[in-house]
């Protein structure tokens, strides 16, 4: 009986070792289990930095490249501004200087009619050198030509150049225009030809 007894805890023992060592194993696998999905998971993380880090670089690229854009579109619109205008400013120049040209030729119908004025020989002369001051002052005026008015003006260095001084004896007349020797002409609002004037003193 005693016997019987000990070979009953005998396999009861052989039992629980098979069992102990099952247990062992199934701990050892689902440790490298864990291991396995931890080294799974450490590749992944790596993996989306890798990518974060990529689409950073790419989001940077792309703002660059955008601000590039940006800018050279902003000095293409300033250089055809700056070409327009120069484009403008060569044309009234060119304007200006065929008109200050032509100035010359209008004193010189000034003097003509003032002669002629003067004269009652032969009307018709008088007639035509109006028609021909007339028609060239028409034009030269629809061009932005305007007449400095300086006589009785008060003396002003932006439009007048004074070529002689004349003593006056009323005190309002000081400083002023006295005589127009040769008429002075701005275009657009800007002199081309200053008035040559006498000034009081």
């Amino acid at each position: 009986m005693v016997q019987e007894n000990i070979e009953g805890q005998e396999k009861e023992l052989e039992k629980e070792i098979p069992e102990s060592q099952e247990a062992g194993k199934t701990e050892t696998k689902e440790a490298s289990g864990e291991k396995h999905e931890s080294r799974k998971e450490k590749k992944e993380k790596n993996r989306i930095e890798v990518l974060e880090k990529e689409i950073k670089d790419l989001n940077d690229k792309i703002a660059k490249e955008k601000d590039d854009y940006i800018r050279l579109m902003a000095e293409f619109e300033n250089f055809r501004r700056r070409t327009s205008q120069e484009k403008l400013d060569l044309v009234n120049v060119a304007s200006a200087e065929t008109i200050k040209g032509l100035l010359p030729v209008l004193d010189d119908c000034e003097r003509a009619m003032a002669t002629l004025a003067k004269s009652d020989d032969n009307p018709a002369a008088k007639e035509g050198t109006e028609l021909i001051y007339s028609k060239l002052t028409n034009y030269l005026q629809s061009k932005g030509l305007s007449r400095i008015e300086a006589m009785g003006a008060k003396f002003d260095t932006d439009l007048h150049e004074a070529v002689a001084q004349f003593p006056v004896q009323e005190e309002e007349k000081k400083g002023m225009v006295y005589d127009v020797i040769q008429t002075g002409y701005t275009l657009n609002g800007k002199v081309v030809r200053f008035a040559k004037v006498v000034v009081g003193i």
